[in-house]
């Protein structure tokens, strides 16, 4: 690797204690171990309205996207709401487009109260698609997740294990050759393009 990548995890939660944030932070300080430079997104801390494209007043979307775009692999984490992944994260991320996400690298993580949280997985992998990032293969779920942890720390070795992979992977693939936009990609005209 020719650089230092930045690595930005954003936490798709906006609990106090949140296991999101806490598998997050841990992805983060393996990417950090492994050389990169690192920025947790804690969407708690951002005033993010429910993003309309006509508002003039967008609260903290610059200071979100400006953190994105200069991101050079993202790690989003989201709990599990409803078979899908957390409307704050969905928030956040249609304040986002191509200009944050294409050609960029990204690592996917979600915790789920019950059993292994794939179809959130699928969802967060389809819209990373559909902005031309490049979606690593390795991704993680977190099923029966306060289980896993105690206090702050989780002691599950095998879910640990696949966190940590995660961090690895984002690095090391921080400036993976960009592929040609792929089908979802060239039909996604941006959001409010043509509603």
């Amino acid at each position: 690797m020719s650089q230092q990548p930045h690595i930005v995890g954003i936490a798709g939660s906006l609990r106090d204690r949140s296991y999101t944030r806490l598998a997050v932070e841990r992805a983060l300080r393996e990417a950090d171990r492994r050389g990169a430079t690192t920025e947790l997104l804690d969407l708690r801390e951002y005033d993010l309205p429910v993003y309309d494209a006509d508002a003039d007043e967008p609260g903290d979307a610059d200071r979100l996207t400006a953190a994105v775009q200069r991101a050079d692999s993202v790690i989003l984490g989201t709990p599990s709401y409803h078979g899908s992944y957390s409307s704050v994260l969905k928030n956040a991320l249609d304040y986002c487009g191509f200009d944050e996400f294409e050609d960029t690298t990204v690592g996917l993580l979600c915790v789920a109260g019950g059993a292994f949280p794939t179809t959130p997985l699928e969802h967060l992998r389809s819209v990373c698609r559909a902005l031309n990032a490049w979606v690593v293969p390795h991704q993680v779920g977190l099923p029966s997740v306060s289980g896993k942890f105690q206090g702050e720390e989780l002691v599950d070795e095998g879910l640990a294990e696949r966190v940590d992979v995660l961090g690895r992977r984002v690095v090391e693939y921080a400036n993976i050759e960009p592929d040609p936009r792929c089908a979802e990609a060239l039909e996604n005209k941006g959001a409010g393009a043509d509603d």
